[in-house]
């Protein structure tokens, strides 16, 4: 294992020697990669893959060969690069298990970041795969789907993520009108440090120009999202705290819930089936953790009439008021 992480350490300085700078030398990587990985494959091909001319393409592959790496060059249909069969790349730096972890890991992304950054280091990871191990490996990726995106819902964050992860990239501020849970709009001006993806949500966490803070942002709650080209210098950044568990036991109180069976699959969402106990041939009582705020009482609403607070009497008393809000829009 250590010959082959020297090895291909030293083809990195030979390629930064000869090739050019850390982009390109990024670049030639990948080419290699997907040369181990696709066998064959033309100039044009690979121009459309890393936008950039078939020129340059050209002159990438020549940067190879004087790095070391023989490669051949056939022309007419089915033409285009490939390394010579006697040049061998060690591809014992990984173990099988550890293989088939990387690319779980890769393709259980979201869609929405399946860009061209994944698919090179999914060529990467692929090229180390022995050719008897592929299948096993393959068979063990298989075995588990992860799918992150939501049944239904606001797909339109996708436009603006792409947006944020170049302002990302280039240490750009971006500027948006942002809606609070109130219907609050403000102009921002931020700049982003970090995209989130927390319970099937994005949220930006950036510094905000307007309250000189670190804040985070829902996306589906951002609109008319620009990027004035004007770049910032990186502050101390630390990662946003994603896990409230500590701050609201200090805000929770329980409460006694009477459900139907018909909602059970979605109760459970929430706790576990031992908290259930039987109420009779089709209902449970559940005690439930709950903080007083909109989104614990919309929980609740969104089990319709299949769902009873029982107690505490303040909680009740309140589910009671909010109903009755509910239904003089109606009656008006």
């Amino acid at each position: 294992m250590l010959t082959a992480i020297w090895q291909q350490s030293t083809i990195k300085k030979e390629l930064f020697l000869k090739g050019g700078g850390r982009m390109k030398v990024e670049r030639l990587i990948s080419i290699i990669m997907i040369l181990l990985d696709k066998k064959r494959i033309g100039a044009q091909e690979l121009a459309e893959l890393f936008e950039v001319s078939p020129r340059t393409i050209y002159r990438d592959i020549d940067s190879i060969n004087r790095a070391g790496i023989p490669i051949r060059s056939t022309s007419g249909v089915g033409g285009g690069f490939e390394i010579m069969e006697q040049y061998k790349l060690d591809k014992k730096v990984f173990s099988t298990v550890e293989l088939s972890t990387l690319l779980l890991g890769l393709s259980s992304l979201p869609d929405t970041m399946h860009g061209a950054e994944t698919q090179h280091a999914l060529a990467k990871i692929k090229s180390f795969i022995p050719t008897e191990h592929a299948q096993a490996i393959e068979l063990k990726t298989n075995q588990i789907k992860i799918d992150l995106s939501p049944w239904e819902g606001n797909l339109n964050t996708q436009p603006y993520l792409e947006m944020i992860k170049t302002a990302l990239r280039k240490n750009e501020v971006i500027s948006f009108d942002y809606t609070d849970q109130n219907g609050n709009q403000t102009a921002r001006n931020v700049e982003p440090y970090q995209l989130v993806l927390k319970g099937n949500h994005w949220y930006l966490h950036g510094y905000c120009n307007q309250r000189n803070d670190f804040r985070l942002f829902k996306l589906t709650r951002l609109s008319n999202l620009q990027l004035p080209n004007n770049t910032f210098t990186p502050r101390e950044h630390h990662p946003p705290q994603l896990n409230f568990s500590d701050n609201s036991a200090t805000t929770q109180t329980e409460i006694t819930l009477r459900i139907h069976y018909s909602v059970l699959d979605r109760i459970l969402d929430y706790c576990t089936y031992e908290a259930l106990s039987p109420d009779g041939d089709q209902h449970f009582i559940l005690r439930l953790p709950f903080i007083e705020n909109d989104y614990y009482y919309n929980i609740l609403f969104s089990f319709g009439d299949k769902c009873e607070c029982l107690a505490p009497p303040y909680v009740r008393k309140e589910i009671k008021r909010r109903i009755q809000k509910m239904a003089n829009l109606y009656e008006q």
